[in-house]
């Protein structure tokens, strides 16, 4: 019983805390994942209030947080804009892939981590957030613009490939060979295939078996069938979020919107969970040694992702400032680089304090970059094009400062003369 006790008191102050920083970072207009880590360092091990009796339960929470992410997040698609995206976006998602995930890789290398570490260590650096990217556009009005299709197009590139890099990162981690590890890959392909073509195919009947004019029996069927799939995709070793993943794919019209309205705010919730269970296992005293090396990554895949923009968008014939504020929207990381270090962490301690110091960074300078990359470039560029003036005006500049500071009078007569000259 006294357990029971301080796990509902620990538990409520958790969620009562979430929800007040909560509703902060809304009026602020910051993405409260940030917060969330910050909560987690605070309530976990070497924190300043460890929490004991709702440590168990807050890692079932996390686990259902990562499924709901997914879940929700395959919702968003449907199996024929994913084909589409495929089709048109893939060179952009090699770029991505190449300017992004090669510097956390040679990051992981260089402080001594090993193959997993690097494997692990790029995808946190590669794939972008989102969710905080959904919210930026909005927040700055510009999901009409043309360059947002672009943006989306990497985005649902990033969300598809992690389809097939996280039953790979998955294998690494249990130090499962090449060739078991190649069997995992095969499996997690295969599984994609059959998937997409399913939803193509039959997508109707699926969605048709599922549906419920009831939004309790649709809620629970939704909610058990996802948590059964991810089950067995982790117990084959594929990973339970992308088993998640395929089962939004799979639910397409009514009921996928359906899912997804009541589904929400569930993924709220146990999201800020996973959040805070990530800063409960990271010890806040081993992030100050990593900050150097997360900022010089940060600013290094900042660099990256507004590259990754620029060549998407120039792809599709977009202007400069379009190609600017799509590479500027890209650099937030979030829930996914905390999902991987999340995965990883048990294998490679050291990368969680480094992937919470990164995110922290990125999920502050993301929303910041979509808003004044555009015009930070352009006015440096303008200002680098201007020349120094020549002629007459020039040798006025330098007759006035040879001569000092004009006297009050002298100031006036050119003002009042301009004044004087102007047409009314």
């Amino acid at each position: 019983m006294h357990n029971t006790t301080a796990l509902l008191i620990e538990l409520g102050a958790i969620i009562l805390t979430l929800g007040i920083i909560g509703r902060m970072a809304g009026r602020i207009g910051l993405s409260p994942i940030p917060l969330y880590l910050l909560v987690g360092l605070a309530f976990g091990h070497g924190g300043l209030i460890p929490l004991g009796a709702s440590e168990e339960f807050t890692a079932v929470g996390a686990e259902i947080g990562v499924i709901l992410l997914l879940l929700l997040l395959g919702l968003e698609y449907s199996a024929s804009e994913l084909v589409t995206s495929l089709k048109t976006q893939y060179p952009s998602g090699i770029v991505d892939f190449l300017l992004n995930a090669i510097p956390g890789a040679a990051a992981a290398l260089i402080l001594g981590w090993g193959p997993v570490g690097a494997v692990a260590l790029a995808g946190v650096t590669w794939i972008s957030s989102s969710g905080v990217i959904a919210k930026v556009m909005t927040d700055l009005g510009r999901l009409g613009n043309r360059e947002t299709p672009v943006i989306l197009g990497v985005l649902v590139m990033e969300d598809l490939a992690m389809a097939v890099y996280l039953p790979l990162l998955t294998a690494m981690l249990a130090g499962v060979g090449f060739a078991g590890g190649s069997v995992t890959l095969l499996i997690a392909l295969g599984t994609v295939g059959l998937v997409l073509y399913a939803a193509l195919r039959h997508g109707r009947l699926i969605s048709r078996a599922v549906s419920s004019d009831n939004p309790e029996m649709l809620l629970l069927v939704v909610l058990g069938l996802t948590v059964l799939v991810a089950g067995l995709a982790q117990q084959l070793q594929v990973s339970a979020a992308v088993g998640a993943f395929l089962v939004g794919i799979a639910l397409s019209g009514e009921v996928a919107d359906g899912a997804h309205k009541l589904l929400a705010p569930l993924r709220d919730l146990f999201a800020a969970v996973f959040f805070v269970f990530f800063g409960l296992s990271t010890n806040p005293a081993a992030i100050p040694p990593v900050l150097v090396p997360a900022l010089i990554l940060a600013v290094v895949t900042t660099v990256t992702k507004i590259g990754t923009g620029w060549y998407a968008a120039r792809r599709a014939g977009i202007g400069k400032k379009g190609r600017l504020r799509a590479g500027g929207t890209l650099v937030a990381r979030g829930e996914f680089s905390i999902v991987i270090a999340g995965l990883a962490v048990a294998t490679e301690p050291r990368i969680g304090p480094l992937a919470t110091a990164y995110v922290l960074i990125l999920v502050i300078i993301g929303p910041l970059a979509a808003r004044w990359t555009e015009p930070l470039v352009l006015r440096l560029q303008e200002g680098g094009k201007r020349k120094p003036p020549s002629g007459p005006a020039s040798l006025e500049a330098m007759i006035a400062a040879e001569a000092g500071p004009q006297t009050h009078s002298q100031q006036t007569r050119p003002q009042t003369h301009t004044q004087s000259s102007s047409p009314l």
